[in-house]
């Protein structure tokens, strides 16, 4: 039998909505390639939180810019790289949640969040593509 893998290129404007039906697609594709219950959360949590970005800070609500979203996956693996048209921005300008000064303050959870629950992330060119990496737990 041959190893489940599943790819996909999608556009959709920048609307919460479409955001919603790009991450059941996904979270479909992972169930089809037996992902156990936490990468499935792990990942549609980082998912969420990184389209949110795109759509929201990146993009600016604006319906006439598009994000772009490439993934595939494996039984081993997840990939995703999420593109918006925004103007992009430095990870290492926005602050530390965790930092005593900063717990009351909401900016940065979104960023920890993807960085805690994904195996791998990295911002590519002026910030608004992102690249992010599940690596399966098998365990389960």
């Amino acid at each position: 039998m041959a190893e489940p893998h599943i790819a996909a290129e999608i556009t959709i404007p920048s609307d919460l909505a479409e955001a919603r039906r790009v991450q059941e697609e996904i979270e479909d594709a992972l169930q089809s390639a037996r992902y156990g219950d936490r990468d499935i959360f792990s990942i549609k949590l980082a998912l969420e939180e990184a389209l949110v970005n795109a759509i929201k800070h990146g993009n600016q609500l604006d319906p006439d810019r598009r994000v772009f979203v490439v993934y595939t996956v494996t039984t081993e693996r997840f990939d995703i790289k999420i593109t918006d048209e925004g103007p992009g921005f430095n990870p290492a300008d926005v602050p530390d949640p965790t930092a005593p000064e900063n717990l009351e303050r909401p900016c940065g959870r979104g960023l920890l969040l993807i960085r805690n629950f994904m195996t791998s992330v990295e911002y590519h060119g002026r910030g608004n593509v992102v690249t992010m990496t599940k690596v399966r737990i098998i365990s389960e």
